[in-house]
């Protein structure tokens, strides 16, 4: 399993808190584009993107060991979070929003057949999408409004150990961000019970989305102390969910934050009609060649290559056989002239 904890703290900044040694981000102030969040998670899991992606915050690392998992938490409402100073940050320039979608695809189609952990989860809008082994990991997992009320009011919940400070039990508001921290707690003790699922050779995704902290600010204010308990009670949770995400895949997990005050446009997500005309494509007047593929080097030089090794085996070969001695070399002349001097 492959485990990168993305955390998406919009506004400013773009953080990580937890990377093992074959995931390398170097520090320094260098902006990231939000549009290319994603690609910075595909190419830490070690999967091509189809725009080469020249930022110098992620170098190469060690190709052959890659994360066993990916978990991007994506934090609305908060321009920055008061995260430990051990962890490095980066500005974010045009911060608008993105899915872990083609991430998604890509583990789907290169490890079909293994059936690893794709969780993705927004509870505050109720969706939820869940693939392969996270099906019967997370059945339990509480994903609507309802089902995450009543989980906080449990024996087991994070209630019985959570210092409110100002936050309230009794305000719908703030249950709804309680709720998500439950959330975070749950995924790390469910995975726990199934360890077995954190080892194996697929790559897991994790994309949760936390609205809460958002709604106690349009609620109390950014200036109030319910908001500055929460924004609080937050980095701790989700420092506790790093580290335990994090043990839970022996130390092979990028954990990232990104906190988002607002999002500069609505989510639009690539999509086709089938029924989508082809005369709306636009007009190629001058007849010109559609451009490469960005893999068409990649191909050219495994058919070059395979080619000029097949011409000098055929060469090599051929050149043996033009000179052979058919008395001396072939066995068949040799076995057929003792035959010969037999008779």
């Amino acid at each position: 399993s492959f485990f990168c904890l993305f955390l998406g703290v919009c506004g400013d900044e773009f953080s990580i808190l937890r990377s093992p040694q074959s995931v390398v981000f170097r520090d320094g102030g260098w902006p990231i584009p939000g549009e290319r969040i994603p690609d910075v998670a595909a190419l830490s899991m070690g999967f091509s993107v189809e725009e080469d992606l020249s930022w110098p915050g992620l170098a190469v690392g060690d190709l052959f060991h890659r994360p066993r998992a990916t978990v991007l938490v994506t934090v609305k409402g908060v321009d920055k979070l008061a995260l430990p100073a051990k962890g490095i940050s980066y500005p974010i320039e045009n911060a608008v929003p993105f899915s872990l979608d083609s991430v998604a695809n890509a583990i789907h189609s290169l490890f079909s057949e293994e059936t690893p952990v794709v969780l993705q989860l927004a509870p505050s809008e109720e969706r939820v999408y869940m693939v392969g082994k996270a099906n019967s990991v997370f059945e339990d997992l509480s994903v609507t409004l309802r089902q995450l009320r009543n989980r906080l009011f449990q024996d087991n919940s994070i209630l019985s150990s959570l210092p409110l400070n100002s936050l309230s039990r009794n305000n719908e508001v703030d249950l709804l961000f309680l709720s998500e921290l439950q959330v975070l707690h749950d995924i790390a003790s469910l995975l726990s019970r199934h360890k077995h699922l954190a080892k194996d050779h697929s790559p897991d995704l994790y994309s949760l989305e936390l609205a809460g902290l958002e709604e106690v600010g349009k609620r109390y204010g950014e200036d109030s102390q319910q908001f500055k308990d929460a924004s609080q009670i937050l980095v701790d949770s989700l420092q506790k969910f790093a580290d335990e995400m994090f043990n839970l895949y022996s130390g092979n997990a990028v954990v990232e934050v990104v906190a988002v005050k607002t999002f500069n446009s609505p989510l639009m997500r690539k999509t086709r009609s089938i029924l989508q005309s082809s005369q709306s494509e636009p007009e190629n007047p001058y007849n010109l060649a559609y451009p490469y593929n960005y893999n068409y080097s990649v191909i050219f030089n495994i058919i070059l290559w395979m080619m000029i090794g097949l011409a000098l085996v055929v060469i090599v070969i051929s050149y043996n056989l033009w000179n052979m001695d058919p008395g001396y070399d072939n066995i068949i002349y040799r076995m057929t002239n003792q035959k010969i001097r037999m008779d």
